[in-house]
């Protein structure tokens, strides 16, 4: 892979990380591929892999959305790009309904392919996410 395809996938990611930081999402949507997949490690049951645009939207993000008193903001402040992988580290600034602070840290890896967003991977305090948010409810598991 040339330097050049890295450095404008670190450029993409920081440029979609600037805007999520100011509560717009479109660009990162609109650079998620129809068929990519989401893996969030961990323990629990939010540790699964969400496959598809569609699905990772709603059963994801939309999920958690619904579980924020209001719309949170994630912060990116380290960028690694290697080969198709961007890495981006980030810190979640969130509220629950229940009132409770969200602030989880994240190492994202993004692998790209012709500019888009094609498998992602987030590493989290997965025992904060269990305890804030709360269990991944079963029914929206298999989608």
């Amino acid at each position: 892979m040339s330097t050049n395809v890295q450095t404008q996938n670190k450029a993409l990611m920081q440029e979609i990380f600037e805007q999520i930081d100011r509560g717009e999402s479109s660009l990162f949507y609109a650079r998620m591929a129809d068929q990519a997949t989401m893996t969030i490690t961990g323990r629990y049951s939010w540790a699964q892999t969400f496959k598809g645009k569609e699905r990772i939207a709603r059963d994801l993000y939309g999920y958690v959305h619904s579980l924020l008193s209001k719309r949170g903001t994630t912060h990116a402040y380290h960028y690694l790009a290697d080969g198709d992988w961007v890495v981006v580290e980030a810190y979640g600034d969130m509220v629950t309904k229940a009132g409770d602070a969200y602030q989880n840290h994240y190492c994202l890896f993004y692998r790209l392919q012709d500019g888009m967003i094609v498998e992602m991977k987030e590493y989290q305090d997965s025992t904060l996410c269990e305890r804030l948010l709360g269990p991944y409810p079963s029914l929206l598991k298999n989608g």
